[in-house]
């Protein structure tokens, strides 16, 4: 259980940390969630309970979903801007 906080942790300050890169933002973001779905693993194999591995899935069916729209949003961020840099506005 340890490993997935830190995976998690690990996804977090990835997250905070990288600003400027989109994909680095959805790779961060799909590191967590995979955190949160090892971790339901782990419980109801540690407690004989089958219903963490019915969440644990349901978070892995969430996190995939999510990396395709988010990736389908980063083409079309690319196609509109040309890159897929961040960069704040000048003011």
């Amino acid at each position: 259980m340890f490993f997935s906080l830190i995976l998690y942790l690990i996804g977090l300050m990835g997250f905070i940390v990288n600003r400027k890169n989109l994909v680095l933002m959805l790779l961060c973001l799909e590191l967590m969630l995979l955190a949160v779905a090892l971790l339901l693993l782990l419980s109801s194999y540690s407690y004989s309970d089958i219903l963490a591995q019915g969440f644990g899935i349901y978070v892995i069916a969430v996190a995939a979903a999510e990396s395709a729209i988010g990736l389908a949003i980063i083409v079309a961020f690319y196609r509109l801007r040309g890159s897929i840099a961040i960069s704040n506005p000048k003011r």
